[in-house]
């Protein structure tokens, strides 16, 4: 098997945040940076994040300054310690609970838009910090209670652990790692179709979620033979991209297949077939579309085409 090196950083990823761990115990040092005039804030609403841009194609995201943001703690929204940039404390803070949240916000500024909408426009850097913020808000929404006892929790670390209030157990932000893998067969390589896929003319690789005591090889192999019924030897690691919809981090892999005749599961796949480089050249032509500009799995057939 060819070795077959990413070829640049996927997106959400190369964060320039310096997490500073061990700030987020200084609880002295938390709230007065919290509540500093120069702190930056990412706001998240309903799962959506401030930008501008949108209607000029050059989004951008908008950090709103601890000055401009004061009266926002006063909403009693979830907030979150995300790091220091450049030695300037970023908070994220949720506005889920209003209703509208742009009165609350210096006038003009942008509007609240999911990351995805953005098609990998963003700049780099910021893309990696919204997703942070907006995986990290997603967790605390989903946290309110203790999944041991069901009381209330609390939150802890600047935002990142909660506790709870009555048996003290901590819970700290979930990721749920999924491989996703493009298996090929000489010149060919396997893509899939999705009834849940919004577009109704894509294909894509197979991805699926790791289960307990398996290794991310085992998680390949089970995946495409259960998706596809295709058999797969050995894979290569290419790439990993957080993919905060909700809270995942998507580990990429090449499969070489030991066996080419397909069977799909009708839960996962409406259709699954073998295309070759040219056919994924011509996608357009041909009347099937790729997955999207910002997804790993569009760097994993990218890289396999240059590749060939």
């Amino acid at each position: 098997m060819t070795l077959i090196l990413a070829s640049r950083p996927n997106v959400y990823t190369g964060s320039p945040l310096n997490r500073a761990a061990e700030r987020r115990d200084d609880e002295a040092w938390v709230e007065t940076a919290r509540l500093a005039p120069d702190t930056l804030i990412a706001p998240i609403w309903r799962a959506r994040s401030l930008l501008r841009g949108m209607d000029d194609g050059r989004p951008e995201a908008v950090f709103l300054t601890g000055e401009s943001a004061a009266s926002l703690h006063m909403q009693g929204g979830p907030w979150a310690f995300l790091g220091l940039q450049d030695g300037t404390p970023l908070f994220t803070i949720d506005l889920s609970a209003a209703e509208d949240p742009l009165p609350l916000l210096p006038e003009g500024l942008g509007t609240f838009v999911d990351l995805r909408a953005t098609a990998g426009l963003l700049p780099g850097p910021e893309a990696s910090i919204l997703a942070h913020a907006r995986g990290l808000m997603h967790w605390r929404s989903r946290h309110l209670f203790c999944g041991v006892c069901g009381a209330p929790t609390a939150a802890k670390s600047a935002g990142n652990v909660v506790h709870c209030t009555a048996c003290d157990t901590q819970h700290f932000p979930r990721t749920d790692p999924a491989v996703i893998m493009l298996v090929h067969a000489g010149d060919r390589a396997l893509l899939g179709h999705s009834r849940r896929f919004p577009n109704t003319t894509m294909y894509s690789t197979l991805a699926g979620f790791v289960e307990p005591g398996e290794s991310l090889e085992e998680a390949v192999a089970r995946e495409v033979f259960e998706e596809a019924g295709v058999r797969t030897g050995r894979v290569h690691y290419h790439s990993s991209q957080p993919w905060p919809f909700p809270a995942s981090i998507m580990l990429g892999f090449y499969a070489e297949a030991l066996t080419e005749e397909i069977t799909i599961d009708p839960e996962e796949l409406a259709d699954a077939r073998w295309f070759s480089r040219a056919d994924m050249r011509a996608h357009r032509e041909l009347g099937f579309s790729l997955p999207r500009a910002d997804s790993i799995a569009r760097r994993l057939i990218e890289d396999w085409i240059a590749a060939g």
